[in-house]
C-alpha cells in the first residue's frame, strides 16, 4: 500500500538518492559527468521549481516521486527495486487528477519510459534535438 504524500525537504536527501539509482538503472545513454552535473542542480535547483510529491509505504519509506511544474511532469523517478510495481503509474495519476498534469517530456533514448508514458495515454506531440541543458540527447514532447 502506497501513499502520495507532500515532499518536505528533510526529503530531498532520499529523493537524489532515488534519483540517481533510477538514472543509473534507465538512462545508460548519460555519461558519468552528465549524472554529476545534474545531482547538485537537481538537489539545489530543481526539487524546488516544481510541485513534488513521493509514494510512501506504511513505514513511511519514499519509493518514488513526481514533480509537476505549469502541467508538465518535469521528473517522476521510481527507486529500480520499486519499479514494475505501479508506483508510478499511481503518481502519473495523481499528477494528472490533483496536479493539473496534461504534459511530459522524455529522453528519446529512454524507451522505458516512452512506452510507460504511451500506455499511460500520453501520444508524442513534438520533438526537440537537445535536452533542456542543451545536451545532445533528443526530447519527446508529449501530452494526454
Amino acid at each position: 500500500m502506497m501513499n502520495i504524500e507532500n515532499v518536505e525537504k528533510t526529503d530531498h536527501l532520499k529523493l537524489i538518492e532515488i534519483w540517481e539509482a533510477s538514472v543509473r538503472a534507465t538512462h545508460d545513454f548519460l555519461v558519468e559527468n552528465d549524472i554529476q552535473a545534474l545531482r547538485p542542480l537537481i538537489l539545489e535547483q530543481y526539487f524546488d521549481a516544481v510541485d513534488l510529491r513521493c509514494a510512501k509505504n506504511t513505514h513511511g519509506e519514499i519509493h518514488g516521486f513526481c514533480g509537476v511544474h505549469d502541467g508538465n511532469i518535469e521528473m517522476l523517478f521510481i527507486a529500480p527495486e520499486a519499479r514494475g510495481k505501479g508506483i508510478g503509474a499511481l503518481l502519473v495519476a495523481y499528477a494528472i487528477k490533483s496536479q493539473g498534469a496534461t504534459k511530459v517530456d522524455v529522453n528519446e533514448q529512454n524507451v522505458q519510459a516512452l512506452g510507460f508514458y504511451q500506455h499511460i495515454g500520453f501520444s508524442v506531440i513534438g520533438r526537440s534535438p537537445v535536452d533542456g541543458q542543451g545536451k545532445p540527447y533528443p526530447l519527446l514532447h508529449l501530452s494526454l
